[in-house]
């Protein structure tokens, strides 16, 4: 016997959350769906809204900022550190910082303590005599670029925002410890958590990264830093194998399900001479690849020594990737 073609459609209990099917377009009654709450979000990453750090306001997708380094220390892996040389340290990193900004840094970030593995460790007395003259000099000579401070010591990071920083760079931001994003909240300044591990043991790279620096996130806001004021680093270089940091700049793009700006470091890096058999100071074409590379996958900062170089690279990928168009 013929099936009839002209069935009306089933009509199920509007209790149950469920819309009839409607008889003319085939297939059952669609599955139950939900509305946003009124005061919902939708949960999915926009570009972050712009971020006041000290004396400027950043727009996160307008263009790439470079952040520049500036290493107290004698020990630095790149050969850059300003106690390596002599003489008056502060003096020395005012003239530097006056360079970069005038080829394109954006931030300046002053570190006194190496990150490099098998570094010395510097007790918080001496972190703080290295960079605590740095950061008041540079707030005097550049009252209009903002001042980061790197380092993993509350103490640190506390006296280098009373001396004039305005940004804390937290290389241990995804450890439970949460007494520096507690010090950036006191003092109402923006939060870098990047991540890291003792070891390169991973089951699944990225989404371990994603869900570490998650719940860095979760706890900076906890202790006080509102979210809008903190921004993300996957770690290049810190607790990975150079294999996992070549996966790491593949996958990028992954991180921005965060809703985070991303900073990226790789300047020099070791992973960059393993590929191309270099010491540090000749990295430079490697870490401009990396960077334009980043700019590519959605990244808003990049940290570097070489500014002049990176920032052109950058302008450019900027140009092509976001529309980016000098001014004048």
């Amino acid at each position: 016997m013929a099936e009839p073609t002209d069935l009306p459609a089933r009509v199920l209990p509007a209790e149950r959350g469920v819309v009839a099917a409607d008889p003319g377009g085939g297939g059952g009654a669609a599955s139950a769906s939900f509305a946003l709450p009124a005061d919902g979000s939708p949960g999915l990453p926009d570009a972050p809204a712009p971020l006041q750090i000290g004396p400027r306001s950043f727009a996160w997708g307008a263009r790439t900022y470079l952040v520049g380094i500036l290493n107290v220390t004698a020990d630095s892996f790149s050969g850059d550190g300003l106690l390596a040389a002599g003489g008056d340290p502060a003096a020395a990193a005012v003239a530097l910082a006056r360079g970069m900004v005038a080829e394109g840094a954006d931030i300046l970030d002053v570190g006194g303590e190496s990150s490099r593995p098998g570094h010395t460790a510097v007790a918080v007395e001496d972190e703080i005599g290295r960079v605590i003259p740095v950061v008041a000099a540079l707030r005097l000579a550049l009252p209009g670029v903002p001042i980061s401070i790197d380092t993993t010591k509350p103490a640190v990071a506390a006296a280098a925002l009373q001396a004039g920083a305005h940004l804390v760079n937290d290389v241990w931001g995804v450890s439970e410890d949460d007494a520096l994003a507690r010090v950036a909240a006191e003092h109402g300044a923006p939060l870098v958590v990047m991540h890291n591990r003792a070891e390169a043991r991973y089951t699944a790279l990225m989404a371990e990264i994603v869900a570490d620096l998650q719940r860095a996130l979760d706890r900076a806001v906890r202790a006080g830093v509102p979210w809008e004021r903190l921004i993300v680093d996957p770690g290049f270089g810190f607790g990975k194998a150079p294999s996992h940091n070549l996966d790491l700049l593949r996958e990028l793009p992954v991180l921005r399900a965060l809703g985070r700006p991303i900073l990226l470091g790789t300047s020099r890096k070791s992973t960059l001479g393993k590929v191309l058999d270099l010491p540090p100071g000749e990295r430079v074409e490697a870490t401009i690849a990396t960077t334009v590379l980043g700019i590519a996958a959605g990244i808003d900062l990049v940290r570097v020594h070489d500014v002049r170089a990176n920032a052109r690279a950058a302008r450019m990928a900027d140009a092509v990737i976001r529309g980016w168009r000098p001014t004048g």
